[in-house]
């Protein structure tokens, strides 16, 4: 078996790429990415760009990835804006929700025709997301629906402690609001949309056809996250020590082991023989 810090040998058949610590960090690009994206593209193999950030709609991301000299369409881009949508529409089409949320998010739940409301009676199901308008009113709404009038169940559109940012600080993310609306009313969040969770992979392969798993890489910078994902459908993982995780903390990795482990994203594709 290859070393985990050795490239791929060949290309695969799909690529599944983590944007913020893998692509970008912050408003740069990182060293390797637009060539090795390019060369995908030269080489006819299909990407997808998966992110955890419910704060941008997709159509902001390929606004963001072109502005950078990255080429992306909307059919390309996969983050729990589309994840939650998808799974409000096909689960609980009638349910009124309340989405302690941005403004993409927001935006999203109304042109699919869900209903949004902030009346605790009424309300079906609690959407948790990173908001960086969270306040007490907001709290307040969701200790009502879930807990005083208990009719509501409680879901978050990712998973994220944190968000990232260069030069090594971060701000609170969906983590921290879902934890403190289940610690003033004891109630567990029940879904969550963003990576790990099979669903972002499962409609990302949707939109690959004739590709399984087995077929693709995805590629991150998290182990919770972007390998967790992968590690549990059995698909190969590169990590890449540009974002969040560092060598040393991919070297004792056990229970998220990645396949590779890569410097930097240029090292992806295997090295010209």
């Amino acid at each position: 078996m290859a070393s985990p810090w050795s490239r791929p040998e060949q290309p695969y058949r799909g690529y599944l790429f983590d944007l913020d610590g893998t692509v970008y960090l912050g408003d740069e690009l990182l060293p390797g990415a637009r060539e090795t994206l390019a060369e995908l593209r030269r080489r006819e193999i299909p990407v997808r760009f998966l992110s955890n950030n419910p704060t941008r709609d997709p159509q902001q991301y390929v606004a963001k990835l072109v502005g950078l000299g990255v080429a992306a369409s909307v059919a390309e881009v996969i983050n729990p804006v589309l994840t939650t949508v998808t799974w409000l529409k096909a689960n609980h089409p009638e349910a009124v929700v309340f989405p302690i949320a941005e403004a993409p998010l927001r935006d999203a739940i109304r042109a699919a025709g869900l209903t949004i409301s902030e009346d605790p009676a009424e309300i079906d199901i609690v959407i948790a997301s990173y908001d960086r308008g969270f306040d007490y009113r907001k709290l307040q709404i969701a200790f009502d629906a879930l807990w005083f009038h208990r009719r509501a169940f409680l879901v978050q559109t990712n998973p994220d402690r944190y968000c990232p940012f260069p030069g090594g600080r971060g701000e609170p993310d969906c983590a921290a609001i879902t934890a403190a609306i289940t610690a003033s009313t004891g109630v567990e969040c029940r879904h969550s949309f963003g990576k790990p969770d099979p669903i972002m992979l499962t409609t990302a392969l949707a939109t690959l056809p004739g590709l399984v798993a087995a077929d693709v890489v995805m590629v991150g910078d998290r182990l919770h996250t972007d390998i967790a994902m992968g590690v549990a459908a059995g698909m190969d993982t590169a990590l890449v020590l540009t974002g969040d995780t560092s060598a040393e903390q991919a070297a004792a990795a056990t229970e998220y082991r990645p396949t590779y482990v890569l410097d930097r994203i240029d090292q992806l594709l295997p090295a010209a023989g």
